[in-house]
């Protein structure tokens, strides 16, 4: 049997969150019921953070509610949780559901200064001591813990970054005591070569070994897919050991700044793309290709359908 690669599809947060419109919440539900019947491991259903930033993702404690009954079996769903009101919300949801509905949460900082300013209104230095409450009540709370590190290769506003810059925030944050490492590639510039010499600088800077302290893989790539190298990147990951992957469907979401004016960067590699890489690969996944393509189809619709007023054209 052919070695397992876990599949996260990050499509109703990440995909979603820099969509204009209004995307209703009952269709948001029907996404994350799609993609946990197409048989990916992980679901990232939404995110704790302010309207204020994050219009989109206002009604995240609204659409837990909505999956709350179903109890999923075999997917674990996530949220992304900011800060300690963002934790208390996360809490509130498996307090209300009666069981550990968020089984997941994750912080997010960057391995760039200016992007982590621009992005979180933080140095990095600061949003790491705002993780130090969140991570404690988090694992006191028996809840896995993912970090997130945004342009793993290349900034914005900085240009290139350096292996060692990743690596050092890589290990400031497993230090907190996260679980579970999260290199981004925010804006689309790696090739095989940079994504292995970050990935090598961070394994051997942290000691990183292949599963973290539940069995569960410790290191996940998140890559987008700007100038369609994605795929090539997912394969030298997978040859330096790299077990565990980030796909949108149908390739939702991306950084707004990696956009230019009248043109939108291609966002987050495709979650059927990274499926049928890993198995050209030699691995499997627990992904039903035809089921993930009735997701995308879904998920195009609320998109393209965002916004237009009942009797509006197609």
């Amino acid at each position: 049997m052919s070695e397992r690669v876990r599949i996260t599809d990050v499509s109703p947060r990440d995909g979603l969150q820099n969509e204009g419109g209004v995307i209703p919440t009952e269709g948001k539900a029907a996404l994350v019921r799609a993609l946990t019947g197409a048989g990916v491991d992980e679901v990232e259903v939404s995110s704790f953070v302010s309207p204020r930033w994050a219009p989109q993702l206002g009604d995240a404690a609204e659409l837990f509610a909505m999956l709350s009954d179903e109890r999923p079996v075999g997917v674990v769903y996530s949220a992304l949780v900011p800060n300690e009101r963002g934790m208390e919300g996360a809490l509130a949801v498996n307090a209300a559901a009666g069981y550990g509905l968020i089984r997941k949460v994750s912080v997010f900082t960057a391995a760039s200064e200016t992007f982590s300013r621009r992005n979180t209104n933080a140095t990095i230095a600061q949003t790491l001591e705002r993780f130090r409450p969140v991570i404690a009540r988090a694992l006191e709370a028996g809840l896995r813990v993912r970090g997130y590190v945004s342009c793993i290769v290349a900034c914005p506003f900085e240009g290139a970054i350096s292996p060692a810059a990743v690596a050092d925030v890589s290990a400031r944050l497993l230090d907190l005591g996260i679980d579970e490492l999260d290199l981004g590639d925010t804006i689309g510039h790696a090739t095989p070569d940079s994504v292995e010499a970050v990935l090598i600088d961070v394994l051997e800077r942290t000691n990183l070994g292949p599963t973290s302290r539940d069995g569960d893989p410790s290191l996940t790539l998140h890559l987008h897919d700007t100038f369609g190298r994605a795929g090539s990147c997912v394969e030298r990951a997978l040859e330096l050991g790299v077990r565990s992957f980030d796909g949108s469907v149908a390739g939702l979401g991306g950084c707004p700044y990696a956009s230019t004016p009248g043109k939108r960067a291609p966002g987050n590699v495709a979650t059927g793309t990274l499926v049928e890489v890993v198995r050209r690969a030699g691995y499997s996944t627990g992904v039903d290709l035809d089921a993930l393509g009735k997701a995308a189809a879904l998920a195009r619709s609320l998109v393209d359908n965002a916004g237009r007023e009942p009797g509006d054209p197609a």
